[in-house]
């Protein structure tokens, strides 16, 4: 692990607890602009909205045929992303990682 991610490791971390932790990473990531720390910030966001937004979709439906697989999904991009963050790298969550770092570009 190099020391740029050594650095920006607690504000990477605290991005996927929580949408509110998502926001304490960015502020904390807000004047030094850790690059490590910004990647894991557009993770989480990413995956924090995609939870709320598919949840919306799947709360219409009242059956665990559907709301089980849309958990099973979050739960693995969240524990990607935060083993990823722990470990110190830079790895996409599987099939939106890519996209959630153009999206979320504007976040250093």
């Amino acid at each position: 692990m190099d020391s740029v991610a050594n650095q920006g490791k607690a504000a990477a971390i605290w991005a996927y607890l929580t949408i509110i932790g998502t926001i304490i990473a960015y502020f904390l990531n807000n004047d030094s602009k850790n690059p490590f720390a910004s990647f894991h910030i557009r993770q989480a966001l990413g995956i924090h909205i995609t939870f709320y937004l598919l949840g919306i979709i799947v709360s219409w439906f009242n059956t665990w045929l559907i709301s089980a697989p849309f958990y099973l999904f979050i739960i693995i991009l969240w524990g990607y992303g935060l083993l990823a963050a722990i470990q110190g790298e830079k790895n996409e969550v599987p099939i939106l990682g890519k996209q959630f770092q153009n999206w979320f570009s504007t976040i250093n």
